[in-house]
């Protein structure tokens, strides 16, 4: 039962951790480093879901979780269990199995909805959008009301509307442009899948809702700091503002919007200088790394 046991600490210092980094203020200036920290935590949780109950019925091989199910396999090919192993341990095994499963199932099936939606808007955007010098490298939608997307993918394409042409002036529509490019990038859009596919399948426990919202604010601040390194911080805090006030669109489903996550938030914090917390993301990144690698090292064994 030891390892069982190490499934449920690595899944309580999830917990924590998550609680804490939700809490915390500090990873507004490092969004990268609170990013993976949070990936670290998904990556986890999910195995310890998954391991524990495998680990309890497993014990009588007193073997870590990979070899015991190694041994396992071979023992049922050779009809030669060893004694404690019963029904009640087998159904352990399955749950495991199941939740591996389920949480395999809605990631499938969170990226399928998602790359549909984008097929289709991509179609869409190849009917009614247009290049405009305006906005070089970006495609524009004839609509008054002001919008700024990327559509991620192999081909992502950097969306703005009408609006936002006439809404942002030049400095402010390049910092626009270079926000959503960043998240072409870094390909935010796989950054959130997890955490939203996590979401939709647990949509009652509030502290998954509360981790989905946090991460995606935290995708948006590093997207701002990509477009700060290039353009500065006035004419990007400007834009958002402007966005605020507008009441811009939201972004379509299966892309990543500009104005979708707490703009005031994000303005005040492109605003008020502050250095990044050395000390602390390198804690958090070690304690993420601690975490992630029980688990790991448990099914590799």
């Amino acid at each position: 039962m030891v390892y069982a046991a190490h499934f449920a600490g690595a899944a309580l210092a999830c917990y924590l951790l998550a609680q804490i980094l939700t809490r915390s203020t500090w990873t507004w200036r490092s969004p990268r480093v609170a990013i993976v920290c949070w990936q670290a935590i998904g990556l986890a949780l999910g195995l310890s879901a998954i391991g524990l109950p495998m680990a309890i019925g497993l014990a009588p091989y007193n073997l870590p979780t990979g070899s015991a199910l190694v041994r396992l396999a071979t023992d049922l090919f050779q009809g030669d269990l060893p004694p404690g192993l019963g029904v009640v341990q087998f159904s352990l095994v399955g749950i495991g199995f199941g939740i591996a499963a389920v949480l395999l199932g809605s990631t499938a099936r969170s990226l399928y909805n998602t790359l549909l939606a984008q097929q289709r808007h991509r179609d869409l955007l190849t009917l009614v959008a247009r290049d405009d010098p305006a906005a070089p490298g970006a495609l524009v939608l004839d609509h008054p009301s002001a919008a700024a997307y990327c559509l991620p993918g192999v081909r992502p394409r950097v969306v703005v509307s009408a609006g936002t042409l006439s809404l942002l002036d030049r400095p402010q529509l390049a910092a626009v442009l270079s926000h959503e490019r960043a998240h072409a990038d870094e390909r935010h859009d796989l950054v959130l899948l997890p955490f939203t596919a996590l979401s939709q399948t647990l949509p009652w426990v509030r502290w998954v809702r509360a981790a989905n919202e946090t991460v995606a604010l935290l995708v948006e601040m590093r997207a701002d700091d990509k477009a700060r390194r290039l353009h500065a911080d006035g004419p990007l805090a400007a834009a958002l503002l402007r966005f605020a006030t507008a009441g811009s669109r939201i972004a379509p489903a299966g892309t990543l919007g500009i104005a979708d996550q707490h703009l005031d938030v994000r303005v005040q914090r492109l605003l008020v200088a502050g250095r990044p917390p050395r000390i602390r993301g390198a804690a958090a990144l070690s304690i993420a790394a601690m975490i992630v690698t029980l688990p790991i090292s448990l099914f590799l064994n």
